[in-house]
């Protein structure tokens, strides 16, 4: 189970990313001061880190900025403890800036660290680093955008940005994003709104008739925020077919305003 995590209304970001995508570099451009080392080999950076950094009068915080040093022979070894550190940084924080190497493109390791914040529930935003070097090669962007679509297209729902960490280009976007995507992961609904809007999106689409009968719902209700999560009282929670799981969570997004979160339903016997 995740570790509770210190309530005190600051936004808690975590930059995440295979070895040397950028994330001591982005944290130093977010500073503006060299405040990190900053190296071309991976896994150089040492202790764990918090910095709080206030931008336009909001603190965030981004957590655990610095890795595991080890004596690694071997890029695996170094692989592994970046992995460990990354679950490590997802038990504390809300969101998870998540750092794509747009010169290399997106490999096995992103979507495995996406997939990671992904089941954790924690927001996630993608920044695509190294822009500055691809921007103006239609081949590289091609391979991202394939990437995106091919391995990580459960994130589907992440706001993206493309960034410069070198440059600090889109860095200063990236606060108004955090904003966004925060603003929608702890966002509240009313039970009343929730079971009417249910409502209709029964009548525009009925759970398909299955062999059991037919699926009914009774009522539904939010549980919880961070990330938004809809309890859904039906006669049997067999009977939810994923595609119309699917449906129905899409169907939230769009009536709520909730396009960049993630969003958990729970399915229980009345």
């Amino acid at each position: 189970p995740a570790a509770p995590m210190e309530d005190d209304h600051r936004i808690r970001v975590a930059g995440l990313g295979r070895p040397n995508a950028g994330k001591s570099s982005l944290i130093n451009r977010i500073l503006g001061f060299e405040r990190l080392l900053v190296s071309e080999i991976p896994g150089t950076t040492r202790d764990s880190v918090d910095i709080l950094v206030t931008f336009q009068g909001n603190e965030y915080l981004f957590i655990d900025t610095a890795g595991l040093k080890r004596k690694a022979r071997v890029k695996e070894k170094i692989e592994k403890f970046s992995m460990i550190k990354t679950l490590r940084s997802l038990e504390r924080c809300h969101l998870a800036v998540i750092l794509l190497d747009g010169k290399e493109g997106i490999a096995d390791q992103d979507a495995r660290i996406c997939g990671y914040a992904f089941e954790r529930g924690r927001g996630i935003i993608l920044g695509v680093n190294k822009w500055d070097l691809i921007k103006h090669d239609l081949e590289a962007k091609r391979q991202i955008e394939k990437g995106l679509d091919r391995q990580l297209k459960f994130a589907a729902f992440a706001p993206r940005i493309n960034i410069s960490a070198l440059t600090g280009e889109g860095v200063n976007r990236l606060f108004g994003k955090i904003d966004l995507l925060y603003e929608q992961f702890d966002r509240r609904i009313s039970t009343g709104v929730v079971n009417r809007a249910l409502g209709e999106m029964i009548k525009k689409r009925p759970p398909p008739k299955s062999g059991r009968g037919r699926l009914k719902f009774f009522y539904a209700t939010q549980t919880a925020v961070r990330p938004p999560t809809f309890v859904l009282f039906v006669n049997n929670p067999e009977m939810v077919h994923f595609s119309y799981q699917r449906f129905l969570t899409n169907q939230l997004r769009t009536e709520f305003d909730l396009g960049h979160t993630p969003i958990r339903l729970k399915f229980n016997k009345k």
